[in-house]
C-alpha cells in the first residue's frame, strides 16, 4: 500500500534552540556507510541541540569515581533491566540490577488490586536489597520504571487522562504540563522514580494499534507536547530538575514507529533520512532539549535494520550528533528482533549504542552472563560497557538517587489521598473538555437541555473501561468493570448528574429501549480496549462485519428520535454510515476515568445556556474512505472527510452532507501476498506452539526443527514429528493479524510441501486466533506418501472463518499438527491476496 509522507519541515525558533549544523566533521560510522549517508549529509539534517541540562563536573566526577571502583558484573547488572514477575527480591540483593520495571498489566503480588500500600512495600524492599553490598558488592540503588502513559494508569484509584489522541485535540501545552506534574506525584505515592513518558510517535498511518498513543500527525504539536511532558515530570532545567517531586522521563520510540509501512507495529519505517528528522524526531527534539533523561529505543526497522541494532541512529545521531548524555533503555525484548540476536544475547545491540537491555522473561540471567562474556571475549569493547554505565549513573546522580531517602521515605511516599486527588481529578475532567471535538451538529442541537427526557444507551454509555482504552490497569485496558475506577466518572453518569440536578429525566438502556418515549437519545459506543500490536486493522471501517452500533442509531432515528452520538475511538475511522444516521456526532477519543468531563460540555445550563465551549480541533485527518488511512495534512493529494484542524463551535453550522456514501472500497485491489517465512512471522513449536524459534535448528519434543535450502539458502524448512504425543508447528506473530481483508478478498493460504517420511497418522492444519478458535482441517490425504517432488497446497481463508475464526485477529495462520510420525519440508509459504486459480481445499 502507498505511504504517503507529509513534506512539513519545523524550524526550531519557534519555542526550541538549536545550535548550528556547522561543526567540523567527525570520523563516519560504519552504519552510517551501510545507510550510503556522509558526515555532511549526518550534519545538514540532524542538529546539534542546545540542551537546557548542562555536563556537570561534580556529577561527572561522581560517575567516574562511582564507576572506577565497579567490578565487570557489577557493570553489566546495571544494564539489566528485569520485569517483576520474574525476578525476586533475592535476585536484586544478589546481582544489583541498576533498574527493574512493571510491564502493562503487571503489578506488586501480582494482584490487579495491589493497593499503593504494596506498591510502596515491593519498592522500598527492591532499594534495600540493591544497596545491600552482602554478596554482591555494591550499594548503587536501583530505579523503578513504569508505563504511566496516562496518568499512573497501573494503579487502581489513580486519576486517569485522556489517551494521547483527545490531548492533541486540546492543542494546549500549558495544561499538558500541568498533567504530567500530576502523574509524576501519583507515580511517587506508590515509590517509582521513573516514567516511560511522553511516546512522541507522529502516526502516518491510522490503522497502527499505536494510534491514540499519538499526540498528532502535525509534528509541530507533539514537538511542544514532548517539551511540556518532559518539563511536567522532569521539573525545569533552571528551577526544580528532577527534585523530590519530580521523576525520570522517557521520550519514546526512537525513532519512526508512528511511520511504519501499512501501519504495522514495529513494522519497517521506509521514510527518507530527512523526513525521519522532520516529521518523526520533532518530538526529540522537544524533548531532549529540555532535557529528558532516557531515550526508548524503538521496536520498528528502518529501512529493514532494527533499531535496536541501529548504531548510526542510536550513536552517531542521537549521542554523538544530537548530544543527549542520558541513557538509552531498549523496549520489551526488542533487542531479541535484532538480526543475528536471541532475549538471552545480543552484543550487536550494545555495540549500536543501547545502554539498557529492557528483559523480561527468564532471559535476564543468561543476557547478564552472555554479556559478560562477550566483554571478556573481545565482542563488546569495554569501553563501550563503561559508556553505558555512565550514563546510567550520570541519570542517578543528577536524580539524587544516592542522596534522597528511601522509596518509602520520599516526601510524597504513602500520601495515599493523592491518588486520585480531587484537585488532580478537576485538571483530567478539564482535559476531558478540551480534548472533545464536533464533527456534526445539525440544527445546532447541541448542547443538550437537560430539562428534556433523555435516553442514553450504547455499550460505552456506563462503562469507565471501555472509556479509557488499552494500558489501563490491564496492559490492553480489558478485564475491568466500574468497581475498579473508584472516583472515576462514566459518561453516562456525568450525563445523569446534570439531568438530575435540573429536573429531567434519563434513562439508561443497554439495548436502545425505553419506559417513556425520549426527546433525545445519546448514544455512547466505539472501539473495544487494545493496546499495541492487538489494535492493528487492515482498514479503518469501524465495526466491519457487525455493525450493531449503526443498527442502534438507525432504529432511533427511525422512530423519529433525535440522535446524539458519542463516539469512543483510539483513531479517527470510517464511520460514514453512523454519521448520516446521528443529528450530532462528538468524537470523545478516550477520555479515562473522568466521564463527567463529556457531560459538561454536550449538556447545556438549566437555563439552556452553554456550559462549557466545545474548543477542541482533529489533531489527525478524518477519513473520507475505510482505505483512506495514510491522509495527513501536508500530503499532496490530501482529500480527507474532515481537515486536519476541524472543529465546529456551538452555533455553528454544519458541514457535513446527511448521505455520506456508505460504500466502501474493499482495499482488495491493494494487497500484497504475505510471505510468512520473513518477518515479522516467526516459526514455533512445542505443546502449545508458542515456543519461537530463533535459530537454524531446534527441537522440543516431540517436534524437531531446521533451515534447509530448496532454491537459495535457507528458504525451506524442514520439520519432523516424532510422535507420541501432539506436535505443533505453527508460523505466527507477536500480535493478531488482521486478514478480513484477505478473507474478503478470497484469499487463499499458500505452500509448497515435500514429504520426506509419509504420516503413519491424522494430520490436522489449523489456525490460532483471538478467542476460541477451532479451525481444523484435515490433511492427511495429502502427508501419506513420500513425495521426491514439490507440490502446493492451497487452503480458501473462507474455511478458517466457516470454522469459526475470527479473521481479524489471527496470532497464527498457518498451525499444522499430528500425534503420529511425520517429516515434511515447507516452502514458499503465503497468504495470497488475488489468487488465480481454485484452492486445493475449499469450503461452501
Amino acid at each position: 500500500m502507498k505511504q504517503t509522507t507529509a513534506k512539513l519541515v519545523f524550524v526550531s525558533s519557534m519555542s526550541l534552540a538549536i545550535a548550528s549544523c556547522g561543526d567540523k566533521q567527525s570520523q563516519q560510522s560504519t552504519d552510517a556507510m551501510e545507510e550510503n549517508v556522509s558526515n555532511s549529509q549526518l550534519e545538514a539534517i540532524w542538529p546539534k541541540l542546545d540542551i537546557a541540562v548542562k555536563p556537570d563536573a561534580k556529577v561527572e566526577k561522581q560517575v567516574q569515581e562511582i564507576l572506577a571502583g565497579m567490578t565487570l558484573e557489577q557493570k553489566v547488572a546495571q544494564m539489566i533491566q528485569p520485569e517483576i514477575r520474574d525476578i525476586t527480591v533475592e535476585d536484586m540483593r544478589k546481582y544489583g540490577f541498576g533498574s527493574y520495571l512493571n510491564g502493562g498489566g503487571s503489578f506488586p503480588n501480582q494482584n490487579k488490586h495491589s493497593t499503593p500500600s504494596d506498591w510502596i512495600k515491593l519498592a522500598e524492599d527492591m532499594y534495600q536489597a540493591s544497596i545491600d553490598d552482602s554478596i554482591d558488592g555494591s550499594t548503587i540503588p536501583t530505579i523503578w520504571g513504569t508505563d504511566a502513559v496516562h496518568g499512573h494508569n497501573n494503579v487502581i484509584g489513580a486519576t486517569l487522562f485522556p489517551h494521547n489522541i483527545g490531548l492533541g485535540a486540546a492543542d494546549n501545552p500549558e495544561l499538558i504540563e500541568k498533567i504530567a506534574e500530576i502523574t509524576a506525584r501519583e507515580v511517587m505515592v506508590t515509590g517509582i522514580d521513573w516514567v516511560f513518558a511522553p511516546t512522541v510517535a507522529v502516526v502516518r498511518d491510522d490503522r497502527w494499534g499505536r494510534t491514540y498513543e499519538g499526540y498528532s500527525e502535525d509534528p509541530r504539536i507533539v514537538r511542544d507536547y514532548s517539551a511540556a511532558i518532559v518539563n511536567g515530570l522532569q521539573g525545569h532545567a533552571d528551577k526544580d530538575f528532577l527534585g523530590d517531586e519530580r521523576v525520570i522521563s522517557t521520550v519514546k520510540h526512537f525513532v519512526g514507529d508512528g511511520g511504519t509501512v501499512g501501519g504495522d507495529d514495529q513494522g519497517d519505517n521506509i521514510a527518507s533520512e530527512q523526513e525521519l528528522f522532520d516529521i518523526h524526531a520533532q518530538g526529540y527534539v522537544g524533548g531532549l532539549t529540555v532535557g529528558s533523561q532516557s531515550v526508548m529505543a524503538s521496536f520498528n526497522s528502518w529501512h529493514g535494520k532494527k533499531n535496536h541494532g541501529n548504531k548510526y541512529l542510536l550513536t552517531d545521531v542521537l549521542k554523538d550528533r544530537m548530544g543527549f548524555d542520558g541513557f538509552v533503555v531498549g523496549d520489551w525484548n526488542g533487542h531479541g528482533q535484532v538480526a543475528g540476536c536471541k532475549n538471552e544475547s545480543c552484543p550487536q545491540a550494545v555495540n549500536a549504542g543501547l545502554d539498557i537491555f529492557m528483559v523480561p522473561g527468564d532471559d535476564w540471567k543468561p543476557l547478564y552472563e552472555n554479556t559478560i562474556a562477550q566483554v571478556k571475549s573481545g565482542e563488546i569493547a569495554m569501553a563501550r560497557i563503561d559508556d553505558a554505565v555512565s550514563r546510567i549513573l550520570r541519570v542517578k546522580v543528577r536524580a539524587g538517587i544516592f542522596t534522597k531517602p528511601s522509596p518509602a521515605n520520599r516526601p510524597f511516599s504513602g500520601k495515599l489521598e493523592l491518588i486520585g486527588a480531587k484537585e488532580h481529578r478537576a485538571v483530567a475532567r478539564q482535559a476531558v473538555r478540551e480534548s472533545l471535538v464536533l464533527l456534526k451538529n445539525n440544527n445546532n442541537i447541541l448542547p443538550l437541555s437537560p430539562k428534556q427526557k433523555i435516553l442514553v444507551t450504547g455499550d460505552g454509555a456506563d462503562n469507565i473501561g471501555k472509556q479509557s482504552g488499552g494500558w489501563t490497569i490491564t496492559w490492553q485496558g480489558t478485564g475491568n468493570n466500574n468497581d475498579d475506577f473508584p472516583g472515576g466518572s462514566s459518561i453516562y453518569q456525568g450525563i445523569a448528574d446534570v439531568v438530575t440536578a435540573a429536573g429531567g429525566e434519563i434513562e439508561l438502556s443497554s439495548d436502545a429501549s425505553y419506559t417513556t418515549k425520549p426527546d433525545v437519545a445519546v448514544v455512547v459506543f466505539g472501539e473495544e480496549p487494545y493496546a499495541e500490536g492487538n489494535g492493528d486493522t487492515d482498514n479503518l471501517e469501524f465495526e466491519r462485519g457487525d455493525k450493531k452500533s449503526l443498527a442502534v442509531l438507525q432504529s432511533l432515528k427511525a422512530q423519529n428520535i433525535p440522535v446524539v452520538a458519542l463516539f469512543i475511538s483510539g483513531r479517527p475511522m470510517w464511520v460514514n454510515a453512523e454519521l448520516n444516521a446521528s443529528d450530532a456526532f462528538v468524537a470523545v477519543w478516550l477520555p479515562g476515568s473522568e466521564g463527567n468531563g463529556v457531560a459538561d460540555v454536550v449538556m447545556a445550563k438549566a437555563d439552556g445556556s452553554v456550559n462549557f465551549p466545545i474548543t477542541g480541533k482533529l489533531s489527525f485527518s478524518w477519513p473520507k474512505d475505510a482505505m483512506q488511512t495514510t491522509v495527513n495534512v501536508g500530503d499532496e493529494d490530501y482529500d480527507p472527510l474532515l481537515p486536519y484542524g476541524f472543529g465546529l463551535a456551538y452555533g455553528e453550522a454544519s458541514t457535513l452532507a446527511n448521505d455520506l456514501s456508505e460504500v466502501s472500497e474493499s482495499g482488495a485491489s491493494m494487497l500484497s501476498n504475505l510471505n510468512m517465512l520473513s518477518t515479522p512471522w516467526t516459526p514455533a513449536f512445542g505443546h502449545n506452539g508458542t515456543n519461537k524459534i530463533y535459530s537454524s535448528t531446534a527441537e522440543e519434543a516431540p517436534v524437531s526443527y531446521r533451515t534447509i535450502d530448496r532454491v537459495v539458502q535457507e528458504d525451506a524448512r524442514l520439520i519432523s514429528f516424532a510422535g507420541g504425543e501432539l506436535g505443533l508447528f505453527e508460523i505466527n506473530d507477536n500480535f493478531p493479524f488482521d486478514l478480513r481483508g484477505y478473507a474478503e478478498a478470497n484469499g487463499q493460504l499458500s505452500f509448497d510441501y515435500r514429504v520426506d517420511k509419509a504420516a503413519t497418522g491424522k494430520v490436522a492444519l489449523s489456525a490460532r486466533c483471538e478467542g476460541d478458535c477451532k479451525v481444523n482441517i484435515d490433511v492427511t490425504d495429502k502427508f501419506n506418501a513420500v513425495s521426491e517432488q514439490w507440490q502446493t497446497l492451497t487452503v480458501d481463508l473462507a474455511c478458517y472463518a466457516a470454522q469459526g475464526a475470527d479473521m481479524g485477529k489471527v496470532y497464527a495462520p498457518f498451525v499444522i499438527g499430528t500425534s503420529d510420525e511425520l517429516t515434511v519440508a515447507i516452502s514458499n509459504v503465503e497468504i495470497v491476496a488475488s489468487p488465480e486459480s481454485e484452492a486445493t481445499i475449499s469450503c461452501p
